[in-house]
């Protein structure tokens, strides 16, 4: 919210929704307002969003979807996780006990063993990340080649 002296601006996010409204100082409850509405080539694509904004006026917001959580998600947040750890100077097996349990360690942590390779792989991962491949992630660039589009573990958690 910002006010200029001569009308209040105000920005609401509501999930992936945004209001943004610019109001006059003079504007008093319950009296008329007025909506400027641009008239280009782009109306058609926009009036869903209009739709939304007005409903949001009255009160009414849309209802805001639960992002699911995939299998790659959680390896990505594994991956940063133990990079984070390792960068702070951690040991591979402090690494495996804060993401997979102490219980984990004490039963499946040895020199060649499974547990030891998933830290090892996680960390690869992220240091891939840090190397540009975040930006793959976020969609701004595309994948490198060999790197397939839809990585394995990309399907929900159920």
């Amino acid at each position: 919210m910002a006010h200029t002296g001569a009308q209040l601006s105000l920005t609401i996010e509501h999930g992936p929704h945004r209001l943004r409204a610019s109001l006059s100082t003079a504007l008093e409850d319950g009296s008329p307002y007025g909506l400027t509405v641009p008239l280009d080539a782009h109306l058609r694509t926009r009036l869903s969003g209009y739709h939304v904004q007005a409903n949001a006026i009255e009160g009414k917001w849309p209802s805001v979807a639960a992002r699911r959580i995939t299998r790659a998600s959680l390896l990505h947040l594994h991956a940063l996780r133990a990079l984070d750890a390792s960068q702070a100077g951690a040991h591979h097996r402090d690494i495996a006990g804060a993401l997979f349990g102490a219980d984990a360690v004490r039963t499946r942590w040895t020199a060649d063993g499974e547990l030891r390779a998933q830290v090892r792989h996680l960390l690869t991962r992220a240091e891939g990340f840090m190397r540009g491949g975040y930006l793959a992630l976020a969609g701004v660039r595309q994948q490198h080649v060999g790197v397939p589009r839809s990585a394995p573990g990309d399907e929900p958690v159920r």
